[in-house]
């Protein structure tokens, strides 16, 4: 007998499909512990975990520019 596939909850991360693993880092750029992370912390859900990807990488501290440092000279009058 042919059975549908159980239909899958789409806005929750089943950690155990690595394929959805890896959507799901690379769309919101996290790594493995990040994601690992997260996930412990607040669940599977996807918006969740979305929302909370943004507010990593808006409170991430941006990293200096390579700005040459200013070197100071006395005036000559």
């Amino acid at each position: 007998m042919r059975r549908p596939k159980p239909q899958l909850i789409r806005n929750k991360l089943d950690l155990t499909d690595r394929a959805q693993v890896r959507l799901v880092k690379k769309r919101l750029g996290l790594s493995d512990a990040e994601l690992i992370a997260i996930v412990g912390r607040i669940g599977n859900s996807i918006p969740a975990l979305s929302k909370e990807a943004a507010l990593q990488k808006a409170n991430a501290p941006s990293k200096p520019a390579d700005v040459e440092p200013i070197t100071a000279t006395a005036p000559t009058s």
